[in-house]
């Protein structure tokens, strides 16, 4: 039986149930969690072991890569420049980037590629994985690649040159890369033990992922068992050559994310690495009266970016998707708090999110990856106990 470590206040003993029960059930190895309730720490847990081959204790210094919980952080600093009026979502890409106007894409707006509209997951010359870490061989790429769907049309996730395209408008506008935006302008003032670009002073804490396979041929789909609308999904969805695939790994080879250089390197989409109460913290930090005094964002912001941008079938994924200014709203592929709550998932089922309503900030992170990008059955577990125990009060 796993010692679960911390505390959960009077009123969300539940929570720390479910916690525990995500050793018992649910194949968790090591594990954070972390509320936020009226800008107050609620609960704190961690528990299980950091790292698999040497033993070591998870411990409540233990970090963890988050993957695409990342894209987040960096909406919120896309949306900080929105809300100083240093961005305008509508203007087009290229009055802060203008190289990216190439083949089609002059009036590509900024809010397209926050929304996962400009039709540009994926590129048709995989870089290497140091072109990747470099980011300007990346930005070069994306400001030459084709859309691969006419944008505005349609949307499909981005789920790794989101990073690169929402970060470079920041970068251009600010002077600053986004980990030294995001480090400055959001972590700085909340507090946060939180980096997109991880310090090599920091890395001893991270714990190392134990991955599953998220590319199509890792998957364990038996075609003959499935319904046929459903099965010609599957049968999509384990090309090699699918949308899918080559927007979760756009290098060739793959990026190993257990690896100290991509952890010190900026990708804003997927390689945030950070704690449990960090990203509690940092969503509390947004709504409500903030934590210790500081909010990041006003309410106009936040009704800005939890208005809906995209939904219904993703190109991209195949199954529907929705998404704000940036982050995931509430949906049946990624649920989140009450309807309103905004924030996003990570491959494997890390979760941070804000529930304005009931004044949540909320924060799982672990490193034993299950097979799915959302709708984790651990992260279920905890929602469905937070929602409980702030109904309760």
């Amino acid at each position: 039986m796993t010692d679960i470590h911390g505390d959960a206040a009077q009123g969300f003993e539940r929570v720390e149930e479910a916690f525990a029960e995500n050793f018992k059930s649910h194949g968790d190895v090591g594990a954070a969690f972390s509320l936020y309730h009226r800008g107050e720490k609620v609960v704190d847990l961690w528990g299980g072991v950091a790292d698999v081959d040497t033993g070591r204790d998870w411990t409540d210094d233990s970090l963890q890569l988050v993957f695409s919980t990342t894209k987040g952080a960096t909406a919120i600093c896309a949306n900080l420049l929105v809300q100083r009026g240093e961005l305008d979502l509508d203007a087009p890409v290229t009055t802060y980037w203008p190289e990216f106007g190439a083949e089609g894409k002059e009036q590509i707006p900024v809010r397209w590629l926050l929304s996962h509209r400009s039709g540009l997951p994926v590129l048709d010359n995989a870089p290497s994985p140091e072109e990747a870490l470099a980011w300007d061989p990346m930005i070069k790429l994306l400001a030459q690649q084709r859309p691969v769907w006419e944008p505005g049309t349609a949307h499909g996730y981005h789920a790794l040159t989101y990073g690169w395209l929402v970060g470079e408008v920041v970068r251009r506008i600010s002077g600053r890369s986004l980990g030294t935006f995001f480090a400055e302008e959001v972590a700085g003032p909340l507090g946060l033990d939180f980096w997109i670009g991880l310090p090599a002073s920091q890395e001893t804490r991270v714990s190392p992922l134990i991955q599953a396979g998220f590319a199509a041929s890792d998957m364990q789909i038996d075609l003959a068992a499935l319904p046929k609308e459903i099965r010609e999904i599957a049968e999509a969805f384990l090309s090699p050559d699918s949308l899918v695939n080559r927007a979760l790994f756009v290098t060739d080879p793959r990026l190993e994310f257990n690896s100290p250089e991509v952890h010190a390197a900026e990708i804003p989409a997927a390689n945030g690495i950070t704690d449990a109460r960090s990203l509690a913290r940092m969503y509390a930090g947004l709504i409500g009266d903030g934590v210790d005094g500081v909010r990041l964002f006003t309410d106009d912001t936040v009704a800005a970016v939890t208005t809906e941008q995209s939904n219904g079938p993703d190109k991209v994924l195949f199954v529907p998707t929705r998404f704000g200014l940036g982050f995931f709203l509430n949906s049946m592929f990624a649920p989140l708090g009450s309807e309103g709550s905004f924030g996003h998932a990570g491959a494997g089922g890390s979760l941070g999110y804000a529930d304005p309503a009931n004044q949540v900030g909320f924060g799982y992170v672990m490193n034993k990856m299950h097979q799915g990008l959302a709708g984790d059955p651990r992260t279920l577990g905890l929602i469905q106990a937070v929602n409980a125990s702030v109904a309760a009060l």
